[in-house]
């Protein structure tokens, strides 16, 4: 593929429509650009040239005069390893030497896009799907400028040329990367790229590769938000109102101002933060406040008033989301039909740091240091609140200790929130927010409260011939910038994935979205976390009606889906499904294809007497296209299990009269180690193109562990989280 050839400031006048029809989506220095002579100074025919300047040949790739090889990640790492997955993209077809190769992070800019929009983002398990060729691309450039210029320097062919673990060579001339730099930032850029062929890559789909970020999360050396200490910085932490939607009526501060260490107390009217020296007498200033809120426009339902309100809409038609057929019309002519309702709480994010964001306003300009997944909505949102360009605000992105969709808020809340207590102080010195857990796990936001009813129709073969399913809940891009997403009053991430990949031939899905006070977000694999529960435990339920095993019976409707029944095939033969399991023991299974990737897993679980249970194996089966990374694929599927888990077994935000009642890990339980099963993953073998493997790990485990137990007890469990005893 070609490379568009753009000097910066041509490319600035095209970065508004940035991603419309460029592969490679980076920009070359003007003098490259312009086709700067790649002639090379005097100097000895054997002899590399000085390199003083380090050698950009494009937006991802920066080579050193000492050799190093810095790859520039537009994505933001939050523990999914997407910086190992880009570097080893442009090190493959760089061919790079791993232990040359280090990683930044890109500045916010909106050139750093994802190709699929233009905006610099993180997420929908998109990071690799969309930067494999670009990557590639970037890498295969700048290695063809370093051949270029060792062919100049030697006076040799371009052809002979070989390139190796980041020496460049011909006959009894060689020179590192860093040697050749400063006579490769003179060639042009090649119009014509060419990409190795899968059998010539040497760290794409190979397990040879240590994680970039490895020895300095192992070291302590690893810069997170809440590391960062900047000279006169001051520390705010914030009095969020106990129901949603509040304001603050009335404030005492004076036993807070008395606190040493306190400088300020700022009312920014649906909160209260207190500015300290350090976060100890923030935090103590905060809790000492003596707020009247007025709660006449809160949401103020309990858990238990909003299931009757959507059991209500659960009775009426709703949007049409999908329909195929006739699902009324062959449910009258069932031979079985089948009705079930299935319960899901609001969930919590629950990453490891919480929300944290550093903010700087000084001489009309605002620099923000942060784990930041979405920097160009950021932008846009910061500079419509102060009212300056968004290319104007500096965003440092910093690595973010997990995120699961919470830092990708598409209201830039806590981001806002920082910025807005820094523009009320008017103090031009870096001022760093800091959520406690509970403030992370009461003020916002959640994966919706979900309500779905099903009902299926078998005919007398026990062929499954009609689904009906009407699903209830809050809209995620509702009243945000994405609200676009919406059509027809569909907001596709709550029915995605509704029904399965299943060759049904009577489909009817239906939708209500509820406005409510309660704020909601994309949570990891986001509406898979329920559609894909909902349908695959029906689903079982089904293959029981039908006197089929559950296996075949998914086998059977998938035979035109091969990605799914390859998944499918390959869990069931892995985990051993049909061999007999001694005692109170079972297995389940479960299948669904999210983000462009497809999982398969089997759970097996073992009930005790009392009716507790552990889930003791999990095997996985992905098909994500070409593994870039297979351990970190492992990693991710492993970690998509565990995460899953925590839900499926006790993962649940409740309300009561609009106060959130969990606050911290004590009463909003995550999986604990001596929980977590033997995870077996199984990567299916493909030339496709990598799709994603972040989310596609976690829908699948809580329903195979819900047929697990039902194999065992022979009930069916529509509410999570599942029981303690069943």
């Amino acid at each position: 593929m070609s490379i568009i050839n753009l000097s910066r400031r041509e490319w600035l006048k095209s970065s508004a429509v940035a991603g419309a029809g460029l592969t490679l989506g980076v920009y070359f220095n003007q003098a490259l650009a312009e086709g700067a002579a790649a002639t090379p100074a005097a100097a000895p025919a054997d002899a590399a040239p000085a390199a003083a300047a380090a050698f950009e040949p494009n937006a991802f790739v920066r080579i050193a005069p000492d050799n190093t090889v810095t790859i520039i990640s537009k994505h933001l790492e939050m523990g999914q390893g997407v910086h190992t997955g880009l570097a080893t993209l442009i090190a493959d077809e760089l061919d790079a030497d791993w232990a040359q190769v280090k990683v930044e992070d890109a500045p916010a800019d909106s050139r750093y896009n994802n190709l699929f929009m233009p905006m610099q983002l993180t997420g929908g398990s998109t990071s690799i799907a969309n930067s494999f060729m670009q990557m590639r691309e970037a890498g295969a450039a700048a290695k063809a400028m370093l051949v270029g210029a060792a062919a100049v320097l030697w006076s040799v062919p371009v052809g002979e040329i070989k390139v190796e673990k980041g020496v460049v060579s011909h006959a009894d001339h060689q020179a590192t990367f860093g040697e050749l730099a400063n006579l490769a930032a003179q060639q042009p850029a090649p119009k014509d790229i060419k990409l190795k062929t899968p059998d010539q890559f040497i760290y794409i789909g190979k397990n040879n590769l240590r994680r970039v970020d490895a020895l300095a999360k192992t070291n302590g050396t690893a810069q997170y938000t809440q590391d960062l200490h900047l000279p006169n910085m001051l520390v705010a932490v914030v009095a969020h109102a106990p129901t949603f939607g509040a304001v603050v009526k009335n404030v005492d501060v004076s036993a807070a101002t008395a606190i040493k260490g306190v400088v300020e107390v700022i009312n920014i009217v649906n909160a209260v933060a207190v500015l300290a020296n350090d976060f100890w007498s923030a935090k103590q200033g905060r809790d000492a406040l003596k707020i009247e809120w007025d709660e006449s426009k809160s949401f103020k339902l309990s858990s238990a008033d909003q299931l009757k309100l959507y059991q209500e809409l659960a009775s009426k038609k709703g949007a049409v989301a999908k329909q195929t057929g006739n699902a009324e019309q062959a449910l009258s002519q069932a031979a079985q039909v089948l009705t079930a309702a299935y319960e899901f709480p609001y969930l919590a994010h629950a990453a490891m740091e919480p929300m944290n964001s550093v903010v700087q306003l000084k001489n009309g300009t605002c620099e923000i240091w942060n784990g930041d997944q979405a920097q160009t909505i950021d932008q846009i949102m910061v500079g419509k609140l102060l009212g300056i360009d968004p290319k104007n605000i500096k965003i440092n992105t910093l690595l973010a200790g997990g995120s699961f969709g919470r830092r990708g808020n598409t209201n830039s809340d806590y981001i806002l929130e920082a910025v807005r207590i820094a523009q009320i102080s008017k103090r031009e010195v870096p001022i760093k927010l800091v959520w406690t857990r509970e403030d992370d796990m009461r003020a916002g936001y959640y994966r919706p409260y979900f309500y779905h009813v099903l009902k299926a129709g078998l005919d007398k073969d026990g062929q499954l011939i009609a689904w009906q399913q009407r699903v209830i809940g809050q809209s995620i891009v509702a009243n945000t910038m994405l609200a676009g997403m919406a059509q027809n009053g569909i907001d596709p991430t709550s029915v995605e994935g509704s029904g399965g990949g299943y060759a049904i031939p009577n489909i009817d899905i239906e939708l209500h979205t509820t406005e409510l006070g309660v704020p909601v977000q994309w949570w990891r694999s986001v509406g898979h976390t329920h559609t894909g529960y909902a349908t695959e435990v029906f689903i079982d339920e089904l293959a029981v009606a039908a006197k089929q095993d559950p296996y075949q019976f998914r086998a059977n409707l998938l035979a035109n889906q091969p990605r799914l029944l390859g998944v499918l095939k390959l869990a069931a033969e892995k985990a051993g499904w049909g061999t007999p399991l001694e005692g109170k023991r079972g297995r389940g299974i479960a299948v669904v294809e999210s983000f462009n990737s497809y999982v398969a897993e089997v759970a097996e679980v073992t009930v005790r007497d009392d009716g507790t249970y552990t889930v003791d194996r999990v095997v996985v089966a992905v098909d994500c296209g070409w593994a870039i990374n297979p351990d970190v694929v492992y990693a991710q599927m492993s970690g998509g299990v565990g995460f899953g888990l925590s839900a499926a077994l006790s993962g649940k935000i409740t309300l009561k009269e609009g106060k959130v009642e969990q606050s911290n890990f004590h009463d909003y339980t995550i999986l604990r180690i001596n929980q977590m099963p033997k995870v077996e993953v199984h990567i299916v073998q493909s030339a496709e193109k990598p799709t994603g493997v972040g989310e596609p790990g976690v829908p699948p485990i809580a329903p195979a562990v819900a047929n697990a137990l039902s194999a065992v007890t022979g009930k069916r469990y529509y509410t999570l989280p599942l029981p303690n005893q069943v």
